[in-house]
């Protein structure tokens, strides 16, 4: 079977273990299915992901033009904390930024390498945990805007990581750690402004991902160095797809490359 079409995220569904889907604008793969199978990607062209057209891809997903004039690649989606819809200011286009920063928003602890703080909105949980590998998360505080989420979360970075060792969460070298704990210890450094939206009752989420086996290197393949790539798929861990000799596809860095898949 051969699947065409320009990458996004695999869209995920929990479970026991996490199911992995890819959606082409023709076709559909549950990517469970190919584990344990030989699989070749072939890389086709770029498509940016807003305008369509077959321009470089320069981040996100994005060519350099649309990257650096749509709301969805604006400086506020890295940096919560530069959120500025609660107050009326536009930053490229306020009816998005309002849609988008003026609805409830969670600041977490995931463990994937080690524990780290991140935010999300509400309505993406579990799916942000997932996408960054994470075996357990918990939420610690709920805002009802993007703004006091970010606020919280620089708050929060002076004790705890904000960033996920790729490696370490891929090659599973991981600890279980008492997220309770650590909710319980970080709430003394949540800025005034989200006190009140303290959560201290919640437990953690474990998740289980669909992995055969860990690699021992990683090494990340580039469809820009190496446009056909071909192995068998031993697991999916965050957005990556593991293979048999330690090479791994982070799918979300390489969306908007359009790609066809085969398997044997």
């Amino acid at each position: 079977m051969t699947y065409e079409g320009v990458l996004t995220k695999m869209q995920t569904e929990n479970g026991s273990p996490i199911q992995y889907y890819l959606v082409f604008e023709n076709d559909f793969l549950n990517v469970n299915q190919l584990i344990d199978k030989k699989v070749s990607i072939n890389f086709l062209h770029y498509q940016c992901l807003n305008c369509g057209l077959q321009k470089k891809i320069y981040r996100q997903g994005f060519c350099y033009d649309c990257f650096f004039e749509i709301p969805q690649a604006a400086d506020w989606i890295i940096n919560p904390e530069k959120s500025k819809a609660h107050l009326g200011i536009e930053d490229r286009d306020l009816a998005y930024e309002e849609k988008v920063q003026l609805q409830p928003h969670v600041v977490y602890l995931a463990n994937s390498s080690s524990v780290k703080v991140g935010v999300t909105r509400k309505s993406q949980i579990p799916t942000r945990w997932i996408d960054q590998g994470a075996h357990e998360a918990i939420e610690i505080v709920e805002v009802p805007n993007r703004y006091l989420a970010g606020i919280t979360e620089v708050a929060l970075k002076d004790y705890v990581s904000d960033k996920t060792n790729w490696r370490t969460m891929l090659k599973n070298e991981i600890q279980d750690e008492n997220l309770v704990e650590w909710r319980d210890k970080l709430k003394q450094f949540i800025p005034a402004e989200a006190a009140d939206y303290y959560l201290e009752n919640n437990s953690e989420t474990n998740l289980q991902f669909p992995v055969l086996k860990y690699p021992q290197k990683p090494k990340s393949l580039n469809l820009d160095k190496t446009p056909f790539y071909e192995g068998i798929l031993k697991g999916i861990k965050g957005q990556y797809l593991i293979f048999e000799d330690d090479t791994v596809f982070n799918i979300r860095s390489n969306e908007g490359y359009v790609v066809s898949i085969k398997v044997n």
